[in-house]
């Protein structure tokens, strides 16, 4: 297990892997209904196009039929490895007017990652985008442990597909993974269902106290939570001037923190950072598109 401090020692982002399916995601909101690529694997490389993006990596697997994604992503100068899949994930979001809240069902899976296949990845972070339960095993995450620092999203360990029905369950490995995951990200229902507790800051501690180091929870509207070496950092929203499309928004916080911490942000820094990414990707369709001279700006508009 690497320590976090190597964040701290560099000041140029290098060797970031997301790990995780690129999906074909229906979308359906009060406002419209569409097609398009979806994934953490997917928003958190886009979240990134604009930026300096050298030395991070994806790795992906998806069925023949999505690959024209892939050749977007490299299109825009990002390092794409493809492990082939039977099929790719395939995703129906529909979201209410409340853009916290939205209902899922699963019509096709891809096959799940594995230490062999990741044998020869190599990289400093792994940021482990999970989609659903047997995305990743345990065997998978110790193993990448010895190698870099481990970035997990838990939500797809709490969804475990029945028929085409997404049903939420616990995450059955959690007290073993948790002192192999180095930074843990959880929105507020994740995060109740994995420690039993409502209470942001009462969850940080138990899931420390499992072991993660980095504690990340993503409040919606009511911002967000870090908590590491037993100190919280509170991180407020940005308000959206319109909430045009949500889903995403939890790959785009991580990819903005991620970005800034291995450029030797703080904790409170990188989160705000994140913070400002996620309210301008609320406002448009599809992954965040902007530059950092855009996230900085608005941050520059809130300080007045």
């Amino acid at each position: 297990m690497r320590n976090l401090n190597y964040l701290e020692r560099n000041y140029k982002m290098k060797k970031i892997c997301c790990i995780g399916h690129i999906t074909l995601d229906k979308v359906i909101t009060p406002r419209f209904e569409a097609h398009m690529p979806g994934g953490t694997a997917f928003y958190f490389a886009k979240a990134l196009k604009d930026f300096d993006h050298e030395g991070f990596k994806l790795v992906t697997s998806l069925g023949a039929t999505e690959m024209a994604t892939v050749e977007e992503l490299r299109a825009d100068g990002i390092d794409v490895e493809v492990i082939p899949s039977r099929k790719s994930v395939y995703f129906e979001n529909k979201y209410g007017e409340d853009m916290n809240n939205r209902t899922q069902r699963v019509l096709a899976k891809a096959d799940p990652f594995t230490a062999e296949n990741l044998r020869d990845v190599n990289a400093d972070v792994y940021h482990l985008g999970t989609l659903l339960a047997d995305d990743f095993d345990l065997d998978t995450i110790k193993t990448l442990s010895k190698k870099g620092i481990v970035s997990v999203d838990v939500q797809g360990y709490l969804r475990k597909v029945v028929g085409e029905n997404v049903v939420p369950v616990d995450y059955d490995c959690k007290r073993e993974a948790m002192p192999y995951i180095s930074i843990l990200k959880a929105n507020e229902k994740e995060m109740e269902v994995l420690t039993g507790t409502a209470d942001p800051h009462e969850a940080a501690h138990i899931l420390a106290d499992w072991g993660c180091r980095e504690v990340l929870l993503t409040l919606g509207d009511k911002g967000s939570l870090i908590y590491t070496d037993g100190k919280f950092y509170d991180i407020p929203a940005l308000p959206a001037a319109e909430l045009v499309d949500a889903t995403g928004c939890g790959d785009t916080y991580m990819a903005g923190y991620l970005y800034k911490r291995c450029q030797g942000a703080s904790y409170q820094e990188a989160g705000t950072f994140a913070a400002a990414m996620c309210t301008l990707k609320l406002q448009n369709k599809g992954p965040f598109s902007g530059t950092v001279e855009d996230v900085e700006s608005l941050l520059a508009s809130q300080s007045h």
